[in-house]
């Protein structure tokens, strides 16, 4: 059944990256109404393309199945996004297991196996009266990337690599400064580098250009495909185990029952590495729309 599910999500996601729909099995079965709840359903997504196209493949498979769905996009970083939920403002978002520990629950050591991250980031969560639901069979892990020529010139293999370099300048998101100059000084011993924040423009530009020398990317970005960039290698976990668990109001899993849950999961099961990829390259370098996107990938895996 794995197997299956891998062919299905790959063939799917080249559809994706095509802008071709292929739809598997029969016609489209009508949705049943949707039950009654108390507590809305209220999508919510961070602010960079991988989670416009999750935040819309959950939105999209609940409505398919009759349940009617609020959705908000670009909301913002984690600590944002995490103040929404618990004022209600969202109630479901799909988040990174390793950064729900280390920004959410500001954990400064993360546990040494994915298992266990995900179980102890549940376990937090249900204390606040939230939970998790099935996680990702792909991970999106920071990575410190950098140039074929710069990873030559000065010898570069792993994060503590960077220390040899001189007037080191690293692009990363406006939070990476605050989440990770301590931890990579005190962890690798990389330290007095100029932090470059990105702001409307790509890490890959200012890497290209050669106005930074490093930037903090994710390992779901298409351009690591070009084969341009070497990613520096992370022998201590620094970043943690980063799958996507969707992060759910427990009262929607109360109200909402199996019908809700399961609908989540299957579109989790779906999401490979190679998927992902492709759905982030249709979105965030063909500028094709999120929602068109994920309703493709579910069209062809047969959730709508």
């Amino acid at each position: 059944m794995i197997r299956k599910h891998n062919r299905r999500a790959v063939k799917a996601a080249f559809a994706v990256s095509m802008g071709i729909a292929i739809i598997l099995g029969g016609g489209a079965a009508v949705a049943p109404a949707a039950q009654s709840q108390s507590t809305p359903i209220i999508v919510g997504a961070k602010n960079f393309p991988e989670q416009y196209v999750l935040g819309q493949l959950y939105r999209q498979a609940l409505i398919a199945k009759g349940f009617d769905v609020q959705y908000k996009e670009n909301i913002g970083s984690t600590e944002l996004i995490d103040t929404a939920l618990r004022s209600g403002k969202v109630t479901l978002y799909p988040e990174y297991t390793g950064i729900m520990l280390a920004v959410t629950f500001k954990k400064k050591t993360l546990p040494k196996t994915a298992a266990a991250t995900y179980a102890l980031a549940k376990k937090l969560y249900e204390k606040r009266g939230q939970t998790l639901l099935r996680q990702t069979r792909f991970q999106d892990r920071d990575v410190l990337a950098v140039t074929r020529a710069t990873a030559k010139k000065y010898g570069l293999r792993t994060v503590s690599d960077l220390k040899k370099v001189p007037s080191l300048t690293i692009a990363g998101f406006p939070e990476w400064e605050s989440r990770w100059t301590g931890p990579i000084g005190k962890q690798y011993g990389v330290k007095g580098f100029d932090f470059v924040p990105l702001s409307g423009i790509s890490a890959y530009t200012l890497l290209d250009k050669g106005d930074v020398l490093a930037a903090d990317v994710f390992t779901t970005d298409p351009q690591l495909l070009s084969g341009k960039y070497v990613q520096l290698r992370d022998p201590k976990n620094m970043f943690g185990f980063q799958y996507v668990a969707p992060v759910v109001d427990r009262d929607l899993v109360s109200e909402n029952g199996a019908r809700f849950t399961s609908t989540i999961n299957k579109v989790s099961s779906l999401l490979t590495v190679q998927a992902m990829q492709a759905m982030n390259k249709a979105v965030g370098v063909d500028k094709k729309p999120a929602a068109k996107v994920a309703d493709a990938f579910l069209r062809a895996n047969g959730l709508k």
